[in-house]
């Protein structure tokens, strides 16, 4: 793939010295708020998601190569960030409608691609809920989306990165055993699909196709069942590598600390050729139940320790593991 000044540089600035993206996820807003706002029911949905996002930016924000945050409630936590870290911002709104099929995404209401590249960020994000098993009407709504904000970015020189994440059109729950069987086919489709010049993706942040509780041979937490051999699993991770045709880079997906450690290391023993992570709710969600309860200072000396604890012990995972996303531009 090729990349354009603007586009390339935007990749290096998310990344580290080895061209490896360990970026910090905090774009997180709803279920961010209803689990501060479970603890302590006196601390205001804005104000609470503010102070958090500010206590990650500037503890765990400025020891990773990028941070992810949100225009919605995250301006106040770039001014806590080095202006050597890359800066990501999310570009749809929290969550979906609920009440309507399909999952349809919304975009932020008062910010532009343009407006973002006036504030300096160095990559655009986009999120989309996506099964392609889903009704045609409504991938078509979102496909027609994608396209959109990819020729913004590219009118912009803006990178691009599409975030794609699994469901189950059909009710099935997003752990389950019968959810697991389907999904490797769903994150195929997204590298094979997302990776055409027709969206202008530069950048994917995907699931992995197999949960490292859903293979066996690891401690499934008594919650999961196995669904996979460790062969099988591999084949699924090495698969969906081989299908993309851009650099790609893993999300955290909720699993603990520990887990998702073992997950990079998975990917690295399977030979998929990730470049790197956003991983948010494995180095800070412990943190949550300290801030809610007990303040931000608390908090901020929590993420000083355990934090900092979690996100080296990420890094150093992503370091051993991760190929340079150069291993996609450099291809012809």
């Amino acid at each position: 793939m090729e990349l354009t000044a603007g586009k390339k540089r935007g990749l290096q600035q998310i990344s580290d010295e080895n061209n490896i993206i360990i970026a910090t996820a905090m774009d997180q807003r709803g279920s961010l708020g209803k689990m501060i706002r479970s603890y302590n029911e006196s601390i205001s949905y804005a104000e609470g998601l503010q102070q958090f996002k500010a206590g990650v930016s500037e503890v765990l924000g400025n020891s990773s190569s990028s941070l992810l945050l949100d225009p919605e409630y995250g301006w106040e936590a770039t001014e806590k960030l080095s202006k050597d870290i890359g800066l990501i911002m999310a570009y749809e709104k929290t969550g979906y409608d609920a009440n309507e099929k399909g999952r349809l995404p919304n975009l932020v209401d008062e910010w532009s691609v343009q407006d973002l590249v006036n504030e300096g960020v160095s990559a655009l994000k986009l999120l989309i809920y996506y099964d392609h098993n889903e009704e045609e009407k409504f991938n078509r709504i979102k496909k027609t989306l994608i396209k959109r904000v990819g020729d913004e970015c590219k009118q912009n020189d803006l990178l691009f990165i599409l975030e794609p994440v699994s469901y189950s059109a059909k009710g099935l729950d997003a752990k389950s055993p019968e959810f697991a069987k389907d999904k490797p086919a769903i994150i195929e489709y997204f590298m094979e699909e997302f990776s055409k010049e027709a969206y202008s993706i530069d950048l994917l942040k995907v699931e992995v196709p197999v949960a490292i509780y859903h293979i066996e041979g690891y401690d499934h937490h008594e919650k999961y069942s196995p669904v996979f051999t460790k062969e099988q699993a591999a084949e699924l991770y090495l698969k969906c590598s081989e299908l993309s045709k851009v650099p790609f880079i893993y999300l955290s997906g909720g699993v603990t600390n520990e887990q998702f450690i073992e997950t990079l290391y998975f990917a690295r023993d399977s030979n998929a050729k990730f470049s790197g992570v956003l991983c948010g709710r494995a180095t800070w969600k412990d943190g949550i139940r300290i801030f809610a309860e007990e303040g931000a200072e608390s908090f901020h000396d929590w993420l000083k320790s355990d934090g900092m604890d979690n996100l080296k012990k990420v890094t150093e995972a992503t370091k051993a593991a991760a190929t340079s996303w150069t291993y996609f531009t450099d291809k012809a």
